[in-house]
């Protein structure tokens, strides 16, 4: 099979690999649709995501297909099935495990990162991590649902209740998820902070209330016009030191700052503690997507939790290293990979 093969910093190597075979309690996908993570980036530019990565490795954990073979012992699902993964797989007996805290779990599977995943033609993966797609949903959106599931995880956290105003920073595919999931949450006002107009414009498509190019236009002052005076949720995206900050800064008094944007791992912000005690600030992170794999599938199966509208387009396995490493291709949106494919960029 073809597959993307991670051997390390700025490495990614196209070349054919021999079908994995499932083993008694797994399948055998043939990958239909696999997102390209801020998570894929961050590893290939030799830092550490969510789960430590040894080469070789095929990486993706966002991905979605066809079940081309299933093990002797599957029982919920057959050849033909269309499905989506959850990356994440627990042990189940760790303590983490056994306190509810299954995300911590100290041996943790991760298919993409811990053991071969989605940019390859073909991936095994245990049946407890493979969900059924909707008639309705697409493969690329089956391929969302991993995303869209830490979104939820990382929205549980921030505890927003009706009527509250939320600020997004970062007009990404994770900023427009929280968009979204911040609205049916019940958020009043909504305002999203995107420099790129283009993701602006699918912002307020998409319900923000107002959108804002924190570049060139007063943030503070814009956020008064539309009547945001009281901020109670502000949800970071970007990941960068001087987005957290202004997180921070723009939370109101008994706020939540949401720090979900990954950041490099020896990224540092200037924190004035004094800010956080004067308005009783709580901060919080949000790590991965513990038991809410099926919560966003039925939201996107449903209709809605759109995470189309931020597809960029679907690229073949041989322009993955394109993406990865040229930020000014991933400005221009989400890419998705069907390694089946060999659409070019420039088409």
């Amino acid at each position: 099979m073809k597959s993307a093969v991670f051997y390390g910093k700025h490495d990614l190597r196209v070349e054919e690999s021999i079908v994995p075979k499932p083993g008694p309690t797994e399948v055998l996908i043939q990958v239909m649709a696999c997102g390209i993570c801020g998570t894929d980036i961050h590893i290939y530019e030799g830092d550490k995501g969510a789960a430590e990565v040894k080469p070789p490795a095929i990486l993706g954990h966002e991905f979605s297909g066809i079940i081309a073979d299933i093990g002797s012992e599957v029982q919920g699902f057959q050849a033909g099935d269309r499905v989506c993964i959850d990356p994440n797989c627990y042990c189940g007996a760790c303590d983490f495990c056994r306190n509810g805290e299954v995300h911590f779990c100290e041996h943790m599977i991760g298919y993409g990162t811990t053991v071969n995943g989605g940019f390859a033609e073909y991936c095994v993966v245990n049946e407890s991590q493979v969900y059924r797609l909707g008639e309705n949903t697409s493969f690329e959106q089956g391929a969302m649902t991993e995303p869209a599931a830490c979104c939820l995880h990382g929205i549980d956290m921030c505890d927003i209740r009706p009527g509250y105003q939320v600020v997004i920073i970062g007009g990404g595919m994770i900023g427009l998820l929280m968009l979204q999931l911040a609205k049916l949450a019940g958020a009043s006002k909504t305002a999203l902070l995107e420099p790129v107009e283009k993701k602006r414009e699918i912002g307020r498509k998409l319900g923000a209330d107002i959108c804002i190019d924190p570049l060139n236009e007063d943030v503070k002052k814009k956020l008064a016009e539309a009547g945001m005076t009281w901020i109670r949720t502000v949800i970071e995206c970007a990941g960068l030191p001087s987005t957290v900050e202004q997180a921070i800064d723009l939370a109101g008094k008994k706020g939540t700052v949401m720090m979900f944007g990954l950041t490099k791992p020896d990224t540092q912000i200037a924190l004035k503690p004094f800010q956080v005690f004067q308005k009783e600030l709580t901060l919080r992170a949000s790590f991965i997507n513990p038991c809410t794999q099926q919560r966003a599938l039925q939201l996107i199966d449903s209709g809605q939790l759109d995470v189309e509208s931020m597809i960029c387009k679907t690229i073949g396995l041989d322009q993955l290293e394109e993406v990865l490493s040229n930020p000014a291709i991933r400005a221009e949106g989400k890419y998705i990979v069907n390694p089946v494919k060999t659409t070019k960029i420039s088409d």
